[in-house]
Order: C-alpha cells, then structure tokens, then sequence
C-alpha cells in the first residue's frame, strides 16, 4: 500500500492524514475521506468592491465497521483536522460511535482495490488571482452602470476541492472539483425596480462582467413599464435557472426506497416504484453524467453518512452516465446497493450534476418570446419549499423580474407571485423547449447543487396561485 506523504515544509499532507487514521484504527474496517478546499470570493454592492477573502479547510472524515453480534455497526464523525493528533481524536471517535451503535441495515461488502493514478498528486488550489481578468472587467461595468444612473450588487465565489478517499480495503481515489458561481443584481438609482442574473463558471473564463450588466440594463429597460395582474393560471416562460430550480427537487426527491415505500411521486402504491412507466412527454430525457462537458463530478461515490440516498458502504463505487427519465419514461431511481436489492433494481447511486434534453429543443428564451402571443417571462424562483411528497407539489416565489409579453414582444415587468407547481408535471404539460445550456439554479446552486444544464420551458397553464407583495 501507497506509504504516507508529506509536504515539503514538513506538515501534514491529505494523503498522510488518510494513512494515519488507517493506520491508528482498531475497528475491523475504516474509510477515510479527506477534503482539502480553497476558495476565493469578492462581493460588491453600490459599485463598488466591499470584501474580498480566501479561505482554506481541511475536512476529514472517519468511518469506522465493527462486526458484532448481528451485524456491522458503523460510527462515522466529521471534523477540521489538519494535524495528525486531530485525526487520532476522529479516529476513536468514530470507533466509539461504532461500538455503541446497533447493526447497520445497509450492511454490505466494502469496495476493494480501487486506485487512482494521480493519488499522491497534492491538492489544487485557488486563489484571488482566477480574478485576475474579471476584476478589472467589472470595474469597467461599475463605470458604466453609474453613468446611466444603474447600481450593482453581486457576489462571486471560486472554489476547489481535492477529495482523497482511502480505506482498509485497499481504495486510494483522489477527485478535484472545481467550482464557481457569480449573481449580480442591478436596480435603477431610485432602487424602484431589480433584475438578476447569475450563472456557475468553473473557472471565471467564461464570465464577462459587461454582458451581464448590458442584460441588467436590458431588463430594467423593461421594467420601465408596470402592469398589475391578479393570480391564476398564465402562458409562462421559464429560464434555465428557474427549470434547474425545480428539476434539482424533481432529483433530489428520486430516492428508490422512499418510492419502494409509497412516499414520494414516483411510487406505485401501496409497494413499489414506477421505473418502466411513462411519466413525463416522450421528448424528455433527464440524466446525470460525470464526464459531461463543464460539469464534470466525482466519478465515484463519496458518503460521509447513511440516507435513503446514500450509504457508507458504498465509497468507491465507479459512477457512470445514469438515465432517470429517458424518452418521457422514468428508468431510474437514486439507488444504494441496500435499496437496489430491495426493488430488484440495478445500482445507481447519486451523481453531483443534473442534465435535462428535450427532443427537437432549439433555440434560446428570446426565441421562446418571439413566439408567444400573451403571456409571462419568469426570471428566477425563491424560496421553494415542498409541499406534498405523493405529487412533488412545490410552492415558491417569483423575484428579481416577471415580465409581460405580447405579440411576442416584452411590454413591462408584473407584480410577483407565490406558485404551486410540481416537476414532474411541469414535464407532461409544457408546449415548447429551448436547446439545453449550461445553467445554475438561484435557489440551490450557491450552496449545495451548481452543476446543470437545463433549456427554457414554455407552459401553457402554469399556476400563479396568489398574487405577492414581495418587491
């Protein structure tokens, strides 16, 4: 086995940490999994540059399998630790946790022998400096934005994470995740109206600092017009980033065994799930795939915890292109190989980016405008919560811009609304599709879910259902 490294200045590699907590572990087995993150961010607001840091952590993780009677329990505990004495307290933690606790339900063989050839590569870094370019581009958009009476507010984060997952059973996977993402709000000096955007990057090459404040004019320009208009159902355009909303719910809600168990929308009641069944129009296909283009993941698994959705005997397992609604037919639940033996389903385990193709999709949401007689343009949703599981009903808030379209033209902005919709019936009933770009989702890619790629989506009937007071 690959012996414990060490920088240069003598501290403390990721690789070292791994090595030490397999090698001081009393349990029967151990997982290790150590996150080494950097990041760099800027924030501004009146157009001007407010703050500006770059962080460094250190996250390792210890998963401790003790075989008792009746079973393996496992003891899992999280913490910074950059030191081998902090990776020592994990360690028995973790094995504590495991003696105390009770036979784990998805017990199963750890995956053996797997290992990356860049192992004892040293982590990636960012730093500042990915703004070397966008920096000095956003001045230029403060200039010009103050010239015409407009403010900006914004934020922008780049970060990148080495992920080392060893363990007793002979795993050395390392995977390095960059990720960004950039939103910026703009308002006019009397701060009457506000538009946004934002966008995932992984690298900020492709983020241009002027195209995004001439979109912010463009759309305040709009909003120059107001109309009021009461609840009720609307011919509604919905972006990339609102269709990454609501179909990160449609994915996060696919577990198999909350399905097998008759909770969620893609159950068969009283026991089963409706893999095989069509559930959405044929032109729809919604996978995951961790070599996509721009959005590349782990392409293995990684589980700090047992879930539904994921399970700790599962580190390592290879992760490949997995279809969960192809040709409008659901083929795939998010499966462990606990719940794959319990539905008689193969192992698909979560994969950290989300891909929606529409058959015959093309064009953009401008082209989406053109084409509609008398109805809405959405710019982003907020604050989606769930409503009922047995439908994936969500209710959430429009922001930041709802604009009225006639004869294909946009004549001014609308008040907000508060919407219930589900996804998964979103997907049945929509009348026309965009081509897929890259997207990000204002709800969750901040924090917890930036890698899509989603088109524009044109519904016939869409359900405002109360008219907002939010601003």
């Amino acid at each position: 086995m690959t012996s414990p490294t060490a920088s240069t200045a003598g501290t403390a590699t990721p690789q070292s940490l791994v090595e030490h907590a397999l090698a001081t572990s009393v349990a029967d087995d151990t997982v290790v999994i150590v996150r080494d993150a950097t990041s760099a961010n800027l924030r501004w607001a009146n157009n001007t540059l407010t703050t500006n840091g770059v962080m460094h952590h250190i996250q390792v993780t210890v998963i401790a399998f003790v075989n008792q009677t009746g079973g393996t329990s496992v003891g899992s505990v999280s913490g910074s630790a950059s030191t081998q004495a902090q990776v020592t307290d994990l360690v028995e933690a973790a094995y504590a946790a495991a003696r105390a606790a009770g036979p784990a339900e998805d017990a199963a063989e750890l995956v053996r022998d797997r290992q990356s050839g860049d192992w004892e590569t040293e982590p990636a870094r960012t730093d500042i400096t990915v703004y070397d370019e966008f920096a000095p581009a956003l001045g230029e958009a403060f200039g010009r934005a103050g010239a015409e009476s407009r403010v900006l507010y914004g934020f922008v984060n780049h970060e990148v994470t080495t992920t080392y997952l060893g363990s007793s059973t002979g795993l050395r996977l390392r995977h390095v995740q960059p990720t960004g993402h950039w939103a910026c709000t703009g308002k006019p000096a009397d701060l009457s109206q506000s538009a946004w955007v934002g966008g995932a990057t992984r690298d900020f090459a492709d983020v241009d600092p002027l195209a995004f404040d001439a979109t912010l004019a463009q759309h305040l320009g709009w909003g120059k017009h107001r109309h009021h208009l009461e609840a009720g159902r609307y011919d509604t355009i919905l972006p990339p980033s609102s269709v990454a909303d609501v179909m990160i719910d449609a994915y996060w809600y696919a577990g198999a065994r909350v399905a097998w168990e008759g909770q969620s929308v893609y159950s068969r009641r009283p026991t089963g799930t409706r893999i095989g069944e069509s559930i959405t129009r044929p032109e729809v296909t919604l996978y995951s795939e961790p070599a996509y283009p721009g959005l590349e993941c782990a392409p293995f698994t990684l589980a700090t915890s047992s879930s539904n959705e994921s399970s700790v005997f599962d580190n390592g397992i290879g992760l490949e292109r997995t279809d969960w609604i192809r040709g409008g037919e659901l083929t795939s639940l998010i499966q462990t190989r606990h719940s794959a033996a319990m539905t008689s389903q193969p192992v698909t385990p979560a994969i950290d980016n989300l891909v929606l193709d529409v058959e015959g999709g093309s064009g953009s949401v401008e082209d989406l405008v053109a084409g509609m007689d008398d109805g809405l343009l959405v710019t982003c949703f907020w604050y989606i919560r769930e409503v009922d599981p047995q439908s994936l009903l969500l209710t959430g808030l429009t922001r930041d811009g709802v604009y009225k379209v006639e004869r294909g033209e946009i004549v001014g902005v609308v008040n907000n609304f508060r919407w219930n919709e589900s996804p998964v019936d979103l997907l049945r009933r929509f009348s026309h599709a965009s081509a897929t770009e890259p997207s990000f989702s204002r709800e969750w890619g901040d924090d917890y879910f930036s890698r899509t790629a989603t088109p524009a989506i044109r519904v016939p009937d869409f359900n405002m259902s109360s008219v907002s007071p939010a601003q």
